[in-house]
This record gives C-alpha cells, structure tokens and sequence, in this order.
C-alpha cells in the first residue's frame, strides 16, 4: 500500500495552485517549472480535477487553472479520488477474498487502516497544506518551489512550456 506518484503530484500541484491563485489564474507551465512535474502529466491530472470540480479553467490570454472553492472545502481525499487513486491495505481490494475465496486473519486489520487514512485525508485541507508553505517561508511565495530528486530512471522530465 503506498500512495502513487499520481496521488503525490497532484496535491503538490494543488498547493501550488492555491498559493498562487490569488493573483488569477495559474498556468500548469509554471506549476511544471516551479515544481518540476511533466507539463503533459500536468494537463492529464488537471483534466481529471476539472471534471471532479476542483479546479476551473480560463482560457484565453491570461488564462490557467484556478480552485473551483475555497481551498479549505478542498481536501486531500477529495484530491486523491479526483485523480483515481486507490489507497488500499488490503490485499484483495477490499472484496473479503483474501485467501482461498475467504476472508484472511489480517483482513479487518488492514480494512481499519483504510479507513484510518481515509479519516485522516478527509481532515486535512488543501488551505492547511499552503498555511503551512506560507509560515515555512514567511509568507513570501516566490520562494516557494519544490526542488524534487528523483533518479534518471523515475524522474518525470518537464517540458518547455510553449510561448
């Protein structure tokens, strides 16, 4: 069970977003650059957003992605599901087939841990995440940039945002 480089990337990207949402939209070319995600990984995860209602799109001169609420309605369950993650101890997704047809020993175990995540997800806010950006740098946003190290081999490479 761990939560996949979809669930992870997408938060992040949200709290790049709330932070800087503010000022009007936001564009994935400056989320990828700041943040070093794939601008087409971006624009694949942003679409799934959109349709769950977490984010809006502007288009035009001037346009990007802005939080369809306020980041405080927004949490990181909502996020996680928006891009289809599944954070799942159990070994049988939760179907109680575990071993042999039936449910294993360690079954409820694991199914109270799904929830316990699921629990405590539902009670973090996407405005808790940026508070805590804003009070690590002082409030000053331009600092804020998440220099990921990855090997070559994992690494999501961004792309040149197109002028």
């Amino acid at each position: 069970m761990r939560l996949t480089t979809k669930g992870r990337f997408a938060v992040t990207a949200m709290i790049d977003l709330a932070l800087r949402s503010s000022d009007g939209p936001v564009t994935l070319a400056g989320i990828s650059e700041r943040q070093k995600i794939s601008l087409s990984y971006l624009e694949q995860l942003f679409g799934k957003l959109r349709r769950y209602s977490l984010v809006d799109s502007v288009r035009g001169p001037g346009g990007g992605y802005c939080l369809a609420r306020p980041g405080g309605q927004i949490t990181v369950a909502d996020i996680v599901r928006a891009v289809d993650e599944q954070l799942d101890a159990t070994q049988c997704g939760g179907k109680e087939n575990c071993k042999d047809e039936e449910r294993c020993m360690t079954h409820e175990l694991w199914a109270t841990l799904n929830l316990k995540m699921y629990e405590y997800l539902t009670s973090v806010t996407l405005a808790d995440l940026a508070d805590k950006q804003l009070k690590k740098v002082g409030g000053d946003v331009s600092v804020l940039k998440d220099a990921r190290r990855f090997s070559v081999s994992s690494r999501a490479k961004p792309m040149a945002a197109v002028a």
